[in-house]
């Protein structure tokens, strides 16, 4: 063989390798999400480190959520009504990453530095928030209403989480914070129309709704109940003006329940008075409607049973309360009335009380049995409520948001399968 056959074979041999490592590299390229939905769950996963977990989201390239606690500033602080008893919190990221886009009426969970109440020191407290602006903005805001002792009771603490915030918290301060959670959120698909109904703070994840509803191109008509006793307690009600004048498919109902003499009727409110089932029935036109609600109990424990009373399928009314024992819950499936209950036993307390299924969790039987839990969401999303489960078993309402250890389950939302000790 002469010596250019030779070294025309050697060249040939060396092209066919080079193609071929060029070749596997597309290929494992493609493999490895180069295109399409896996490459972008794939670089997101890498572009936002070791401790992000991929979430579904409803936005195509919003970047993930987080696992975990997660740092962040606070920019701003704004008192949002007259008697400065609402104020709201503008939060971002410290490490000046992305924030991942949440699901309007979703809340945000915060491990607080708090004082104790009866020792010096600190002790870390978990409480939630609803964020109360649409998805898409460049920080969070959450608006926190100062909780005071309750009217019946004065004698107990004002709210410690509202306090912290509204007395501790400035501009410029850390706070720890987990990711957006939560099952009250808007549907965003579908053209349904929307009945929003809020009493007092309950306003919060109303505003989240209103404003992803009325800033895009959705053309539900909405209409929102809002319930307080006087102008000075209304939240934002200047927003609420301007998107009543800009969107004519929303239509605007503040009801004031104990006017000021500065009230005026027609200006400052539209109905004397509760946001009552009455009052639906009088507004709302006869037709198919999605009812989302958020208030104190009292307001909960009448119109949830009252909508349903009044026709509209369950799967159209969609809550979330504030307080324990909010909404009475019918008895679980599969709990036989002439069972004998079930002994619940209180390691730390040494107390064992009889099963009461009118309770609906173990969080609000604890309570009503004077039975201090630490609690934060209510509905398994922030682990405030982690108990150690000493023995026996529980069952869960619907799979929690958050992961309970082992050996622990969240109060909030399981009953007891049979007798059972916690460390509580």
């Amino acid at each position: 063989m002469e010596a250019g056959e030779l070294l025309a074979i050697l060249v040939g041999l060396l092209l066919l390798q080079v193609g071929g490592f060029a070749l596997f590299g597309l290929w494992r390229r493609r493999r490895q999400g180069g295109d399409g939905v896996a490459g972008s769950q794939a670089r997101a996963s890498v572009a936002h480190g070791p401790s992000a977990t991929i979430q579904p989201n409803d936005d195509d390239g919003a970047p993930p959520g987080w696992s975990g606690l997660r740092d962040f500033v606070v920019q701003r602080k704004v008192h949002e009504s007259a008697d400065r008893s609402i104020c709201s919190f503008y939060l971002a990221p410290v490490d000046g990453g992305l924030l991942p886009r949440f699901r309007p009426g979703q809340f945000l969970t915060f491990t607080l530095d708090v004082p104790r109440r009866d020792r010096g020191g600190t002790e870390p407290l978990t409480r939630c928030y609803s964020l109360s602006d649409a998805p898409g903005r460049d920080a969070y805001r959450v608006s926190i209403k100062r909780a005071p002792a309750p009217p019946d009771r004065p004698e107990l603490p004002p709210g410690r989480g509202s306090g912290h915030f509204h007395d501790r918290i400035e501009a410029g301060d850390r706070l720890a914070v987990r990711a957006p959670a939560g099952r009250f959120f808007l549907q965003q698909e579908g053209d349904t129309p929307v009945v929003l109904i809020a009493g007092g703070i309950g306003i919060t994840p109303m505003l989240s709704m209103l404003g992803w509803l009325l800033e895009r191109d959705d053309k539900r008509e909405v209409r929102l109940f809002y319930g307080v006793r006087n102008g000075a307690e209304v939240a934002m009600g200047a927003q609420l003006r301007q998107w009543a004048r800009d969107h004519g498919r929303f239509h605007l109902h503040r009801c004031f329940s104990a006017p000021a003499p500065e009230d005026r009727l027609g200006e400052d409110f539209d109905h004397a008075g509760r946001v009552d089932l009455a009052l639906l029935r009088n507004t709302l036109p006869l037709r198919r409607q999605q009812f989302y609600l958020c208030g104190p109990p009292p307001m909960m424990e009448s119109l949830v049973p009252g909508l349903e009373s009044w026709g509209v399928e369950p799967e159209d009314i969609r809550y979330e309360a504030f307080g324990p024992a909010s909404i009475q819950r019918a008895t679980p499936a599969g709990v036989d009335a002439e069972t004998p209950p079930p002994l619940i036993t209180f390691s730390d307390s040494d107390r064992a009380i009889p099963w009461d299924p009118a309770a609906g969790s173990l969080l609000e039987f604890a309570e009503a049995n004077g039975v201090e839990v630490t609690s934060g969401c209510r509905a398994g999303s922030c682990g405030g409520c982690q108990t150690r489960l000493r023995a026996g078993r529980v069952a869960y309402a619907h799979p929690p948001d958050f992961e309970p250890e082992p050996g622990h389950c969240l109060l909030c939302i399981s009953s007891p399968q049979g007798a059972i000790t916690l460390e509580a």
